[in-house]
């Protein structure tokens, strides 16, 4: 059997990472943050425009004393992310407001930038 060949870059779906801040009265677990976020763009534009957008969590990158976190994101939807984080307003009954610090086509320039 022949190995699939890889993908071209010009046909990979392009990425962006979204920096968000979160600004609240209480400290909020990072699972029920980044839970919150994918109930609400699940909710505006469904399973189906959710696994279009392709968002993944990057856990990993979740600065607790900023409270900023960041999420990937393909490029076409940037705009959809940015409104579901914007129409949250509370997780677990505590009153939130999410901003979106900035957007970059490469992790570590978001990293440098807004981390």
């Amino acid at each position: 059997m022949k190995a699939n060949k890889p993908l071209l870059p010009s046909l990979k779906e392009k990425k962006r990472y979204m920096v968000f801040e979160i600004i609240s009265e209480k400290k909020i677990p990072e699972k029920k943050i980044y839970k919150k976020i994918l109930d609400s763009f699940e909710k505006l534009f469904g399973s189906i425009g959710l696994g279009r957008a392709g968002i993944v969590v990057l856990k990993e990158n979740f600065n607790k004393d900023l409270k900023r976190g960041m999420i990937r994101v393909n490029h076409k939807f940037v705009d959809q992310v940015r409104f579901s984080l914007s129409i949250i307003k509370k997780i677990d009954n505590i009153k939130v407001i999410i901003n979106c610090i900035g957007v970059s086509g490469m992790i570590k320039k978001a990293k440098s930038r807004y981390l």
